[in-house]
This record gives C-alpha cells, structure tokens and sequence, in this order.
C-alpha cells in the first residue's frame, strides 16, 4: 500500500545515515569464508562480501577468462556460466540485454549487472533495446573477477535481482604495470543473397601504479566492426498468382515465425561501428583502513547502418513500390520497410561513481554514489524510399540527451560471535528524456517540428538489513529484509497523427512501496557436503519507459497505461552439492508480471502489443553445474545443464495465453567446456553452448523458430588455444561457432568467426 507521509521514510533515513551508514559490513577472512559459504562455486574458490550471500553463486577469475573465452567485449567472459545468455549480436552491440534461467532477452530489468559496486543495468526500460546493460564500460583486460549470483535471496539488492546480479571486479595496482592489446576477428556470413567477409579490429591499453597512499589506474581501448544484417525484409506472399505488377527478379520463399508464406526480399542493419572508451580509475589511502576512490569512464559510439534489396527491376535494385515476383502480386512494398534499418547513431555517455570504504576490527563499511548521463545520445534515419533516401532527403532525428541514472548506496555490517549482521540504504533516479523531431535531411539536416515525445522519472528509496547466523557447528540461518519506497512523476506524452489532432497527455503521478523477507538455512552435514534452501520475496518496480514510452498504433499514437503494478516474485531454491557438483532446484512465481502482450489499448479501438501486468507467471527448473579441476592430468572440465518450466498461470486479459510458455525462455539449455594444459604456457579449450527453441509470442503462436523474428535453437561449438609467448607476451587464436550454425534470436545471429589476439603486459 502507498505510504501515506514522507515523514516515516524522512526518519528512517536519518537513522540510517546516523547509524547503519556508518556500521560497516563484516570482513570475510578466505578460511571463514570457507566454512560459512552457503554454495559451492564453481571455479576458483575466493572470500565474498557479506552482502551477496546467501544463494548460489559462480565466480570466474581473470586467469580462467584468458584461458577459455574469446573475449573480444566484457559480456563475454560470462557466456559460458550455467544458465546465462548474453543476446550479443555482434562485437561491439550495444543492445546486449541478459537472460536468465527464469527470463529473456527481452526482460532486461530483472537482473544487476555492477561494476565496483557502480550499476551498468539501464533500469530505465525493460526490453533489449535502450534498456540493456551499458556492458561497454568495462574492458576484459581490466578484470579481476566476475561474481555472479542467482536469485532474489540477499536483501542488499533490489528486486531486480529477479534473474540473477552480475559483480564485476576490476583491478586497482599496488605497482607499476602496464599492458597493450591487439585484435582482430573475421565472420564469414551467408544467408539467402547475403554474402560477406566481416572483420573486426580491437586495440586496447593500460597503466597503473602507486604513488605513495594514492593508486591510479587509466585504460583506453577502441572497437571498430562490421555486423551481419540484423534483419530482413519481408512480405506477405498471396495466395493467388496475378500477371499484374512491375515486374521484378529476386528474393526468396520462405515462412515466417508464424507459418505463413513470406517472400524474403532484402536485409537491413548492416551496422558498422566506431567505439572507443576512456577510464580513470584513483584510489586515495586517507589512513590504513579508509579508502577514497573515484571510477570516471567516457563511451563514445558512432554506428552507421545500411540496407540492401534482393529485388532487380529493370536493371536496377528495387526497393519500394507494387511488384509482380515469380507471378504473385506484391502491392505497395512501403518505403520504410528498407528505410527503417538505415540511420546513423552517434553516442557519447559518461559515467561517475565516487567511494568511500573503511575497516576497523569487525566492522566495515562503504558508501558509493553513481551517476550516467547520455551527455549526447542521437539517431538519425530516414523516411523516404531507397535508393534515393540512402544519399539524404526527409526523415527524423531522435534525441535522448538528458536521460540517464544516479545511485546512493550506503552499507555497512559487523561480525561477532555467531553473527555477521549488514544493513544499509539506497536510492536510485532513472530519467526518460525522449524526444524525435522531422527533418528535411536526415544526414545533415537541423531538427525541425517536435513529432514524438517521451519524459518521465522513477525514484526508489530502500532500507535493508540481513543477519547471518552459524546457530550450530554445521547450521548457518540467514535471514533479512528489504523495504522499498517507489515513485514515478513528471511523465509526458507527445505525438503527431495522420489525421485529427496531436496526441498529448501528462501523465499521473505514482506511489507504491513494498517489504521483501529473505531466509536461507544452509547444512553442512560433512566436510564435502552442502544443502542450502534459500526462499525470498521481491518486488520489480515498473521502469520509466514502461510506463510512458509512447506507443504507435497504425495512423493513431497513444500511450501505455501508467497505472502499471509492480511484478511481485515469489521464489526459492534447495541446492546440493559435493566435491564442485551442484544440483539446483529452484521455483519462481510472478504475480502481476509486467510482460508485452497483444491487446487493444484505450482510447484505440485496434489491438497491438504493449506492456501491461500479466496476472500470473509460475517457473519451475533444474541446474545441474560442475567444475573439476585436474579430472586428467592437465585437463579440466566444467559445465551445466538446465531444464526449466516456464508458464503463464493467469492472464485475464488475454485468456489464449494460459497455460503457454513464457516468451523467450527455452526449457533446455546446457554448456560444457573443456580445457587441455599440455604444459603450462599452452592453454587449449573446446566449448559447447547448447539451447532449445523458445517462443516470441505470449500465447506461442509462433511455430517456425529458424526465421526471421523466432526465437531457434542451436548447437554452437568454440574453439581457443591461449599461449604464453614469453613472461610478457601471450597469444590466443580461436573460433566461435566453429560449424556455422545459422540460427535466430529474433535477429540472425553470427555465424563462424575466427579471432586472433596478441597482449603484452609489464
């Protein structure tokens, strides 16, 4: 229920900043650690703060990475941990949501990604396009380690932690150091009339030191590549043959997700990227237990996206208009079914976080304040019909200057005796500042009339707090809880129409909040032996664009539902493991999901997709993940398989949905991956990723997977051989899907690429 004063939230926070913030979280010696971990990790063992327990937890160190993975971007290195699906469509995307064992690539907003402690999640949508995870402000070469944890089970996270909360940990030097990196990678891509070689190059630098009580670190790197269409162009195929037309040549049958005949007649999104990425990392030792640190980190993006036709009429390409293909009749191929994948997207984003972290005996603590602005965020595209449109002429410019994030996060803990208690308090800002505007060129042109706007701001304020407790010589409970403050205002609307008059609306103001109880109970029967169930409750506030992204419906604008309800996640998890094996059973039930769904929207009077809360989702899974070290001299293997349920239990809205699987998650996925050391600068690894078809649509009326906007299966095999040239030179050669599968994630996904990469380290 919404409070009804600010005065209670106004005097738990100054209790909190009198106490809590200054309370610190407990430190974890490695053998404490040991003995009180409530999973079995699975690669290297390290201690963990105290906060991200309890549930299972993977961790992956920066010399496994360098081992096993061809790590061209960060969201890489994670693409063989059990039940993880990066949606990276190519090097260098920026629209690289992650997936989970209980989500899809287009929930974004139920799972964390951080780096020291700084949020790379763009809470400010949920989908996998503008709200995925700002992945480009990390370098691989940066890492230390990757924690990652799955679950809504420790109470120092939001309920976004839905899925699963991924913690990046970049080094800090004690001394000198220095590093350069050189790469390159070539995808050799064919599908229907597309055939291409596509290189990609990469560069990178780092140096580091100390000067007295003061670290410094600073990395520059840069990405430029060439992608695979991210789409084609389709059209309905009728039923009946017609001599009437223009005549033209090209294209290809084929069925879209739906089943029915389509005629593939181009591609689209040929993207070609120019990024570069700037850090600077300070880190001011203010005594022996107080450390200042300051994380700045500039991206700048430039990608250019082109399209070509399949189609040939009287000798020239054909790209719009009424054509007679193969005797049917195509009527009215509208412009801006080629035009819509050409723009041009230039981007330049900043990043901030200042902290302060302290220890003295048994308590720690630390206090974190972040900010990212879209300090100049545009894409240009336009309106008019290829090939003419191609070199200039009318479209649109849409700006997104002025959105952005910024977080507060103050925790803090103590151990003693029996008990590691942590509590602490967050805040957090989102900010949608959409804005599109005509113009009369769209490669050069100034922005004209305001067409489409959208504006709002989220805030959340929580407290929380979670105690530990090792009750018995093989019996730890944890338990903890998590308030929430949630608001959303200032929302807006904006829309130019075919006919009748704009669409405007200023949006209603919200208010929810929402406490979150978390338990655990872990059993060390045996030194070997583990069994922890871990229960826990969250609630997954609406995001900005949720709630007032504006929405087009044909010739009419209109605007989702801003009285959205929070999801409310019911999950939990027994997990049981021996010797670096781990079996997971783990159940999760959304009440009031916030899903995309077809149906009519008001004041419209036809139906199209939009989010709204879908009554009841329920998912039901199995993991199985290992990791064993040394199973053959020399040789290591590790991996998972998963099976997961995932349905829709109610849906009043749209009763066809009940009873179907939730979109895009697939209920088989598995990894396995093999690494051979035949001596110790030689690293040789194979890897397996492996999925089952999903579905796109809500009520899974999509039966054709391997197409276009389907969600396929596939079988991809990885190939790397890492060697260590010198102390100070390594080089690693590999392939990423080494068959060629051709598959679709929705978008046509890569198929084989070769990468090599030279690194020299001081």
């Amino acid at each position: 229920m919404p409070p009804t004063s600010h005065a209670p939230l106004r005097r738990a926070l100054a209790i909190a900043f009198a106490s809590g913030a200054l309370l610190p979280l407990p430190a974890v010696a490695e053998d404490d650690a040991d003995q009180r971990q409530t999973v079995i990790v699975t690669a290297d063992r390290h201690p963990r703060p105290a906060d991200q327990a309890p549930g299972t937890t993977v961790s992956l160190p920066a010399d496994r990475v360098a081992a096993t993975v061809n790590a061209t971007n960060i969201e890489d290195t994670v693409k063989y941990l059990p039940s993880l699906l990066v949606r990276k469509r190519h090097i260098g995307d920026t629209q690289s949501p992650l997936a989970t064992r209980t989500s899809g690539v287009g929930a974004s907003a139920r799972s964390l990604i951080y780096a020291d402690g700084a949020l790379l999640s763009a809470l400010i949508g949920n989908n996998n396009g503008l709200a995925s995870p700002r992945w480009g402000l990390v370098t691989p070469q940066e890492v230390e380690r990757i924690d990652v944890l799955y679950g809504p089970f420790s109470a120092a996270y939001p309920g976004n932690s839905i899925g699963a909360v991924v913690n990046i940990t970049t080094r800090m030097p004690d001394k000198l150091e220095a590093s350069a990196t050189l790469g390159t990678s070539v995808q050799r891509f064919n599908q229907y009339d597309t055939q291409r070689t596509l290189p990609s190059y990469s560069a990178g630098a780092t140096v580091g030191g100390r000067l007295g009580p003061l670290a410094l670190f600073a990395s520059a790197s840069h990405v430029t590549s060439s992608s695979q269409p991210l789409a084609y162009v389709t059209a309905t195929r009728p039923a009946a043959t017609s001599t009437t037309g223009i005549p033209a040549t090209g294209g290809f049958n084929d069925l879209n997700r739906g089943g029915a005949a389509i005629r593939v007649i181009g591609a689209g999104g040929f993207e070609h990227q120019r990024q570069d990425f700037y850090k600077l990392k300070a880190a001011l030792d203010l005594t022996n237990a107080v450390r200042l640190t300051y994380v700045g980190g500039l991206f700048l993006d430039d990608t250019s996206a082109t399209a070509e036709s399949y189609l040939t009429s009287n000798g020239a390409p054909a790209y719009a208009g009424t054509f007679n293909i193969a005797g049917y009749l195509y009527p009215a191929v509208p412009a801006s079914a080629f035009s819509n994948n050409v723009y041009r997207h230039t981007e330049r984003h900043w990043s901030h976080s200042l902290s302060a972290t302290g220890t003295s005996g048994r308590l720690d603590w630390q206090v974190i304040a972040t900010l990212y602005d879209f300090a100049h965020d545009e894409q240009r595209g336009p309106t008019g019909a290829l090939p003419a449109a191609a070199s200039g002429g009318a479209g649109n410019i849409t700006r997104l200057e002025g959105t952005g994030w910024s977080t507060f996060d103050a925790k803090a803990g103590w151990r003693g005796g029996d008990h590691a208690i942590s509590a602490g308090y967050h805040r957090d800002r989102f900010t949608l500042a959409s804005n599109r505007y005509a113009t009369a060129d769209w490669i050069t042109g100034n922005e004209g009339a305001l067409n489409l706007a959208s504006r709002g701001r989220t805030r959340t304020d929580a407290l929380w707090a979670q105690d530990a407790w090792h009750f018995a010589p093989a019996l730890t409970l944890t338990v903890g809880a998590r308030q929430e403050w949630w608001q959303a205002s200032d929302g807006y609307n904006f829309g130019l129409q075919q006919s009748g008059p704009p669409f405007e609306k200023v949006q209603p103001a919200r208010i929810a909040s929402g406490i979150s109880p978390k338990a655990s109970l872990a059993w060390a029967p045996a030194t070997s032996w583990k069994v922890t169930l871990s229960l826990g409750r969250a609630y997954r506030f609406p995001t900005v664009a949720e709630l007032y992204q504006t929405v087009t419906t044909g010739p009419n604008l209109t605007s989702p539902n801003p009285d959205l309800r929070p999801e409310r996640a019911s999950s939990g998890e027994l997990a049981i493991e021996h010797r670096g094996i781990r079996l997971s059973l783990f159940s999760e039930s959304i009440d009031d999901a916030l899903l995309s769904q077809f149906g009519v929207l008001p004041p419209a009077t036809a139906p199209v997709n939009f989010v709204q809360n879908i009554d009841r989702t329920r998912t039901r899974g199995i993991e199985i993940a290992f990791d064993k070290r040394d199973v053959l001299p020399g040789f290591d293997l590790s991996g998972s398989a998963t099976w997961v349920e995932a349905l829709i239990r109610a849906d009043a809205a749209f009763a066809s949905a009940i009873g179907k699987d939730v979109p895009q998650v697939p209920r088989r996925r598995a990894t396995i991956v093999a690494t051979w050391r035949p001596s110790p600068p030689v690293s040789l690894t194979a890897a397996l990723r492996y999925a089952s078809r999903s579905y796109a649509t809500i009520d899974n009326s999509d039966p054709v997977a391997n197409t276009y906007q389907g969600f396929a299966g596939y079988t991809v095999v990885d190939l790397r051989a890492a060697f260590a040239v010198t102390a100070h030179w390594q080089l690693a050669i590999g392939a990423d899907n080494v068959g060629g599968a051709r598959y679709f994630l929705f978008h046509p996904f890569p198929q084989r690429t070769f990468s090599a990469e030279l690194r020299w380290r001081y």
